[in-house]
């Protein structure tokens, strides 16, 4: 190698030196003043949220922000995107009305910010009572022309919230009671008629149910047998009834308690069993509409 190769060789290691330095992670002590900015822009944007002001929301995200809102099931990319997946917080007359940051980590390199930090967000509104969202976030930031910006956020409900809220009793009213009871019914129905495309899709196959008088459970296949062998052996259902129901909500999981009586018909033999009396069944609904369990006479 000539000496010109060199002082070439040595010229080009010498102007990649700072590229390498800014990836050595920088404590935020270490820059107060930068820290102290993401500081004061991070409660910008929760101040956003407080006063739901669309525009300092804008202000404090870059245009071409990318990454996860709470529930964000694909990637949102840019600010429109973000934007729209804070429009609810932004209209509805309960929504956030103050926040604390529990923990905060902030390192830099070079131009960019890893911030991670754990936060509580109050929760109020017309005939709500306050309640409090603990909230794990991931945010990036970047100095772009001087300033510093989010460039990028993961959010998520933290795993205290996850579990305050599958434990949280709620009631079910309106639609939601309504897909309930239907559902419902319509496994009632879909067992009775033999309909096994119906029953198979309405049971998953983690279904275990009880028979009235059985010592043991039943899974998805032995209902679908059983379903089929009534039905071909010429039964049917004449009348089914709930006498009452009670729906206790927990998270995503609706757990119906229902009294009820039925009526059969066997080769055409009409009455040929007396209405069951009232006894108590429940139906488990896992994500809202799927019946997880349910308890068949």
């Amino acid at each position: 190698m000539n000496t010109k190769s060199i002082l070439l060789a040595a010229a080009l290691f010498a102007s990649a030196l700072p590229a390498f330095a800014q990836l050595k992670p920088v404590p935020a002590d270490d820059r107060p003043a930068d820290r102290d900015a993401i500081r004061a822009h991070l409660d910008a944007i929760f101040q956003g949220f407080i006063h739901q002001d669309a525009s300092a929301l804008r202000a404090g995200h870059s245009a071409d922000w990318q990454g996860f809102l709470q529930n964000s099931k694909t990637i949102r990319k840019g600010l429109d995107a973000y934007m729209q997946g804070a429009a609810g917080a932004l209209k509805s007359p309960v929504h956030m009305v103050s926040y604390k940051i529990d923990e905060i980590s902030i390192t830099f390199y070079g131009d960019v910010a890893i911030v991670p930090y754990i936060c509580e967000n109050t929760i109020a509104g017309p005939g709500v009572e306050p309640f409090t969202r603990k909230l794990r976030i991931l945010d990036i930031f970047a100095k772009l022309d001087g300033n510093w910006i989010q460039v990028a956020t993961d959010t998520q409900a933290h795993p205290d919230t996850l579990d305050a809220e599958v434990a949280k009793f709620e009631t079910v009213d309106g639609a939601d009671r309504k897909q309930l009871l239907d559902a419902r019914e319509a496994v009632w129905r879909a067992y009775f008629a033999g309909d096994r495309s119906a029953l198979a899709a309405a049971l998953p196959p983690e279904t275990l149910a009880v028979d009235s008088g059985s010592a043991t459970w039943s899974k998805r296949d032995q209902l679908l047998a059983d379903s089929q062998r009534f039905a071909s052996s010429g039964g049917k259902l004449i009348r089914l009834e709930f006498p009452s129901t009670e729906i206790q909500l927990f998270g995503a999981t609706a757990i119906v308690y229902s009294t009820y009586q039925y009526e059969l018909e066997q080769n055409s033999q009409h009455p040929p069993t007396p209405a069951a009396p009232p006894k108590p069944s429940s139906i488990a609904m896992a994500n809202g509409s799927t019946p997880a369990g349910i308890s068949i006479p």
